[in-house]
């Protein structure tokens, strides 16, 4: 009996060592996971401000230490980081290191009133400029864009991308005018009487009456921009803070009336010459047609293409279990040699 009981209390101790082994090694992990400084004389939760163009500062946050290494570019143009906060809740547990960042004119970021500066070819080297000071390379750097940070992506990687490791293109077709067709055709889906509202306000160049936002928030946002029932606060932040004069100059006035410097961006003829691994996201809800967001991932020499069949504009919140899996996945089928 006494053998028997020594017997069990050395399996007991083994099973306890085995079970306690995947907890130190969690732990260790979360730790190497931290393990990082950002450079200054202080440390402040992983933000840099980082100097572009010799004399502007834009915001950045650090979040992890890994060998997949992603910058997020907001949309917009001029929102902020603020939306894209939900990859906080995904991106430490899968092991992924990545940057939040207020691009130029954003509410983080510096506010500078010069108009020449609000144009895609210096937001491109920006992100070469911020790329530089975190130290990204070739090996490690990934980039996401969504919306107008996916423009921007593209612009970058068919510039830069010997720097690049990966792209991920959310929620952005290559062609404005495509997009903007393709809001025709949601728009026709309306009611007439809705459709004639819009048109009065639109005719007298009254974008920014209350009455008028309030419709295409309601009768359009809450269908093909975020379909939750309550936007999340992080949402409804990016929306307050966005910078007004550098998107009407850009975007236009409003979804429906693309009037700014984009409105000739054409990239669609472009995309076959992207050679790293790029990632089309595209959702049924969303502003930008599906189907060319497919198409896009059939141009690109390594693309492939992520369908979110309940997400929006804003996938990343509203189909967010199939968008941060497909994403995850991606990035380490990348890292990894297996893509």
């Amino acid at each position: 009996m006494k053998y028997f009981f020594f017997i069990s209390i050395c399996f007991a101790l083994t099973a306890c060592a085995e079970q306690k082994q995947p907890v130190e090694n969690a732990a260790n992990d979360a730790c190497a996971y931290l393990d990082f400084k950002t450079p200054g004389s202080f440390q402040s939760a992983g933000v840099q401000m980082i100097t572009i163009d010799g004399k502007y500062k834009v915001w950045t946050k650090r979040f992890g230490n890994a060998p997949i290494k992603v910058l997020l570019l907001h949309g917009g143009p001029a929102m902020t980081h603020e939306y894209m906060e939900c990859f906080e809740s995904f991106f430490p547990q899968a092991g992924i290191e990545f940057y939040e960042y207020d691009q130029l004119g954003s509410y983080y970021s510096d506010q500078p009133t010069d108009s020449s500066l609000w144009k895609t070819e210096r937001f491109v080297e920006e992100v070469e400029q911020v790329r530089k000071a975190l130290g990204l390379n070739k090996d490690n750097f990934y980039i996401l864009g969504n919306s107008w940070g996916g423009i921007l992506a593209m612009e970058y990687a068919l510039k830069y991308q010997e720097n690049l490791k990966g792209l991920v293109v959310a929620n952005m077709t290559a062609s404005i005018p495509k997009y903007a067709a393709y809001n025709n055709v949601l728009r026709s889906q309306m009611r007439s009487s809705l459709i004639d509202s819009l048109s009065k306000f639109e005719e007298a160049g009254d974008f920014f009456n209350p009455v008028y936002t309030d419709l295409v928030v309601k009768e359009y946002y809450t269908k093909h921009i975020c379909r939750l029932p309550e936007w999340p606060d992080a949402i409804n932040r990016s929306f307050k803070h966005v910078n007004q004069e550098v998107y009407v100059m850009m975007q236009g006035p409003s979804e429906f009336k693309v009037g700014g410097r984009l409105l000739h961006w054409d990239r669609w003829n472009d995309i076959k010459n992207i050679k790293v691994p790029a990632l089309m996201v595209g959702a049924k809800y969303d502003t930008m047609n599906p189907a060319e967001m497919e198409e896009m991932s059939k141009m690109a020499p390594k693309g492939r293409y992520l369908y979110c069949p309940n997400g929006s504009h804003l996938a990343m919140w509203d189909d967010q279990e199939v968008f941060m899996e497909g994403v995850i996945d991606f990035l380490k089928d990348v890292d990894s040699g297996e893509f």
